[in-house]
């Protein structure tokens, strides 16, 4: 059996080149999720007085992101 590992990669204050062709906020209003032209998904932290930071970038799609939704519990 395979075990799947998704490759996750962390940058500073600025993100890389990312063409936005989706977008999610999370419930708590805290991560904004953006879907990439590129196959990219970037996680973003989003402040209570609506400054955006880059948190994360996720890798490993081979088409664009035009849709993302959140797993129900």
């Amino acid at each position: 059996m395979k075990t799947l590992v998704p490759a996750v990669a962390v940058w500073g204050r600025t993100a890389p080149s990312h063409s936005i062709t989706a977008l999610m906020i999370t419930d708590d209003q805290q991560t904004i999720v953006t879907g990439s032209q590129e196959g990219q998904i970037c996680l973003w932290d989003l402040s209570s007085d609506l400054q955006i930071s880059s948190k994360e970038i996720l890798f490993g799609h081979t088409a664009s992101v035009t849709c993302l939704a959140k797993a129900r519990e």
